[in-house]
This record gives structure tokens, sequence and C-alpha cells, in this order.
């Protein structure tokens, strides 16, 4: 008797855990205003110069988006290239030809790390694309 409550112990004390570290760890609107400001006027700027001459890249970032997340959470991991020693998700062979706006992505990056060195991570700039593309095309 005594080792199952200090099972339902554990198993609260995990649980209460993993809620207080997953709401530090979420991105959030102000995330970035004090370290990053411009972020989302960068990103969506990209996004906006893109869809003059490419009207499908809002749902293509949308994906990246979405099959980044997909497999072990949003880690930016869909954006590695191939190494000597790993195949990377970008030329695996479901995504490889089919997912697209890795440019993009890309441009978003560089003119980041030019504003906000070291600052925003790959994944949250693939969530930012994502809810930017949504409000741009809608």
């Amino acid at each position: 008797m005594h080792l199952s409550k200090a099972i339902v112990a554990a198993f609260f004390s995990v649980v209460l855990l993993r809620g207080t570290l997953a709401y530090y760890g979420q991105l959030t609107p102000t995330f970035y205003d004090q370290t990053c400001p411009n972020v989302s006027s960068i990103i969506r700027h990209v996004i906006t110069e893109t869809l003059v001459s490419d009207p499908r890249i809002g749902a293509s970032l949308i994906r990246l988006h979405f099959h980044d997340c997909f497999v072990n959470g949003c880690d930016g991991s869909l954006l590695l290239d191939n190494t000597d020693t790993i195949e990377s998700e970008k030329e695996a062979a479901g995504n490889n030809n089919s997912a697209r706006g890795f440019e993009v992505v890309d441009r978003m990056k560089a003119l980041l790390e030019s504003a906000c060195p070291a600052t925003v991570s790959c994944a949250d700039i693939l969530a930012i694309a994502a809810e930017e593309s949504v409000v741009l095309v809608s």
C-alpha cells in the first residue's frame, strides 16, 4: 500500500512539473518583444514579397511547420541539410520534391540573424511564418 502512494505521488509530481515546464516553454506573442521586437514584421515582409511571385508560398510555409512538428515536436529539424552521416528530413523520400519554401525560410533567417543575431530559433521562424501566412492569405 505504501508503494502505491509513492507511485501516485511521483505521477502527480511529473504531471505538475510537466505542466509547469510546458507553460514556460511556449511561444507567446510577446516572447521576442525585448530580444527581437521586429521578428514578426521581418517574417511578414519576406512572405509578402514572395507572395507576389509565388501565391502558394503561404500554404507551403504552413506545411513546413506541420511536417517539422509532426514527428518529434517542433524543432526545426526539417530545415537541416543532408550530411555524410545523416539523411535529413528535408531530403527524405516523403519530402523530397514535395516540401517547398526552404529558400524563403533561409531569407527570413538571414534577415533575422542580421537584425537579432543568435536569437530567433528556426523552429520559431517556422511557427511565426505559418501564423503570418494564415493572416496574409486569408
